[in-house]
C-alpha cells in the first residue's frame, strides 16, 4: 500500500453469476439454459438477431441438446410501456416455471428481455390493467412497485457492444405517449448469465458500431469520475478504457477486425458492471432527455454531449481524467495538462467517429433548451461529479446548442 494510502471503505458488488465471453462462445448458451431450466423462450432484436448470426446459433444450439425453444417478444427499438405489456400479454400461460428467458440483441433487446422476466413473475397473470401494471414498477412514476420475486432465469446474448445491458441491473423503458424514459430497477435484474460473443457484433453497420462504442466509453468515464464510484469497478474501468480508446478507430476503419471489436465488447461489459456498482453523470442524464424529444439515439446523443460534460467536470475531476489519460500516456505531465490532453482525445475521436457535435445538430428546437434542462435529471445526473440543476444545466446546454 502508498504511503498516506486509506481503505476503500463500505461498497457492495453486483455482477452476473456467469460470464461467458469469447468469439464462437454463443453455442455454449445450451448448456446455460439446462443449468436454469429446461426451455428457451427467445427475445430478440427485429433485426439484430438474425442479422448477427446469434439467433440462429442459439436456436441450432438448443435444438441439438434437445430443449425447445419459442420466441415471445421481438424489439425494434428502444422499449416501450406497449412492448412490454404485449410481449407479457403473449407470454404462454403454462411453462414457465421450467422457462428462461434468452436475449438475443443489443441493448434496447436486452431491457425488454429484462422487464419481461421480471414482471412475468410480479405481476399476475389475469392483472386487468397490464399497462399499469408495467408503469407501476418504474422508477418516478406510477407507484414505484419493487420486484420482490425472482425473475424467470435470463441469458443476455449482446449483439452489439455498447450498453453493457448484459450485467446491469436495470431496464430502461419508454413511453411516447406521457413523454417519460424511465427505469425498471432491481439487483434481481442482472441476468443469470451474460455470454458475450465478440463475433455477433461484425454485422454492425458503421453508424450502430459508432454510437455504440461512444455510449460505452462514456459509461466507462462517467462511472469512474462520478460522486459515487467504487474502487473495483474504477480498476474494472483502467483496464478496459484504454482498449476501448484504442479499438473504436480500428474498427470503425477495418469493421471486420475481430480482435478490435473483441476490445470492444469487453469494455461494454465492463462498463454495465462499473455503472451498476458506482454510477454515471451528465452525460447520460441529458442523453436520456434527447432521446425523448428528439428520438436521438442514446450512443449519438452520449457522444454529443461527452465533451461536453468533460468540459463542465474538468475543475472537480482533473485528477480522475489525468489518471485516464496516463493510461495511454503515461508521460502525461502534471494533473492539468494530462487532463485537458484527455478531454482532447475525446474530440477528437468524436470528430473520426463522425457524430454530431452540437445540439441543434440532432434536431433539438432552440425552444426546447429550458424543456431539456428540466428533463435532464434522474439517477444519472446525481452522480455528476459537479452538483447541477436545471437552472444551473441550462446555460450550459445553451453554449453548446
Amino acid at each position: 500500500m502508498h504511503a498516506g494510502m486509506t481503505g476503500p471503505g463500505s461498497y457492495d458488488m453486483l455482477v452476473p453469476p456467469r460470464i461467458v465471453f469469447g468469439a464462437g462462445r454463443t453455442a455454449e448458451v445450451a448448456g446455460l439454459v439446462a443449468e436454469f431450466g429446461r426451455a428457451a423462450w427467445i427475445v430478440t432484436g427485429r433485426s439484430s438477431g438474425p442479422a448477427s448470426g446469434g439467433l440462429d446459433a442459439v436456436e441450432q444450439a438448443c435444438r441439438l441438446a434437445g430443449i425447445p425453444t419459442l420466441r415471445v417478444a421481438t424489439s425494434a427499438g428502444e422499449p416501450t410501456v406497449d412492448d412490454v405489456t404485449a410481449a407479457l400479454a403473449a407470454l404462454p400461460s403454462e411453462g414457465r416455471k421450467d422457462a428462461v428467458i434468452v436475449a438475443v440483441g443489443g441493448g434496447a433487446t436486452i431491457d425488454l428481455a429484462k422487464a419481461v422476466a421480471a414482471l412475468a413473475t410480479n405481476v399476475p397473470r389475469d392483472a386487468a390493467d397490464l399497462d399499469a401494471a408495467v408503469i407501476d414498477h418504474l422508477e418516478g412514476v406510477g407507484r414505484g412497485l419493487p420486484i420482490s420475486r425472482l425473475p424467470l432465469p435470463l441469458v443476455a446474448v449482446p449483439t452489439t457492444a455498447g450498453t453493457g445491458a448484459e450485467a446491469t441491473r436495470n431496464a430502461v423503458i419508454s413511453c411516447s405517449r406521457r413523454r417519460f424514459k424511465k427505469s425498471m430497477r432491481s439487483p434481481l435484474l442482472v441476468p443469470r448469465a451474460a455470454v458475450v460473443d465478440p463475433a455477433l457484433t461484425l454485422s454492425c453497420s458503421r453508424d450502430t458500431t459508432m454510437a455504440s462504442g461512444l455510449d460505452c466509453i462514456t459509461q466507462l468515464i462517467e462511472s469512474f469520475i462520478c460522486r459515487f464510484r467504487q474502487p473495483v469497478p474504477r480498476a474494472l474501468v483502467l483496464d478496459a478504457l484504454p482498449r476501448a480508446l484504442v479499438a473504436l478507430p480500428r474498427v470503425l476503419a477495418a469493421p471486420a477486425d475481430l480482435d478490435a471489436r473483441a476490445a470492444l465488447s469487453h469494455a461494454a461489459l465492463m462498463s454495465g458492471i462499473a455503472l451498476t456498482n458506482s454510477g454515471l453523470g451528465m452525460a447520460h442524464g441529458v442523453a436520456a432527455a434527447l432521446g425523448i424529444e428528439c428520438g436521438t439515439p442514446h450512443g449519438v446523443a452520449c457522444a454529443v454531449m461527452l465533451p461536453v460534460a468533460l468540459r463542465v467536470n474538468e475543475q472537480v475531476a482533473r485528477g480522475d481524467l489525468a489518471m485516464l489519460e496516463r493510461t495511454l500516456d503515461p508521460a502525461a505531465g502534471d494533473d492539468a495538462r494530462a487532463a485537458r490532453a484527455f478531454m482532447e482525445r475525446i474530440e477528437r475521436l468524436c470528430l473520426v467517429a463522425g457524430t454530431p457535435q452540437r445540439l441543434r445538430d440532432v434536431g433539438l428546437a432552440a425552444d426546447r433548451l429550458g424543456w431539456l434542462a428540466e428533463h435532464s435529471g434522474g439517477a444519472s445526473m446525481r452522480g455528476n461529479p459537479r452538483e447541477l440543476d436545471a437552472a444551473a444545466l441550462l446555460p450550459i446546454l445553451a453554449a453548446c446548442y
